[in-house]
């Protein structure tokens, strides 16, 4: 894999809990300010909508850039901060 962002790797190193969508990688404080204006205040919030759409990647990249205008990069990051976190702890 590719390497990762310490961001990315403290989030997928341990519980989930009660992380702000700050502390998902590729989510900084402009896009974590859209997701929670959107209803998505915390990252297991996020990290069901990843799961309604099935964890596929073009499905939730397409949802986070049409919900808060992220751009490629910021929405592959966030998807693979939660699919390696699934893979992990699901």
């Amino acid at each position: 894999m590719a390497s990762t962002s310490k961001k990315h790797r403290e989030f997928t190193g341990e519980p989930m809990g009660d992380k702000p969508v700050t502390d998902l990688a590729g989510i900084g404080a402009t896009l974590g300010g859209r997701l929670e204006a959107a209803g998505f205040n915390k990252a297991y919030v996020v990290l069901g909508q990843f799961l309604i759409l099935q964890k596929q990647e073009e499905l939730f990249t397409d949802w986070l850039k049409d919900t808060v205008q992220a751009n490629k990069k910021q929405a592959g990051d966030c998807y693979l901060c939660l699919k390696e976190w699934c893979d992990s702890f699901l």
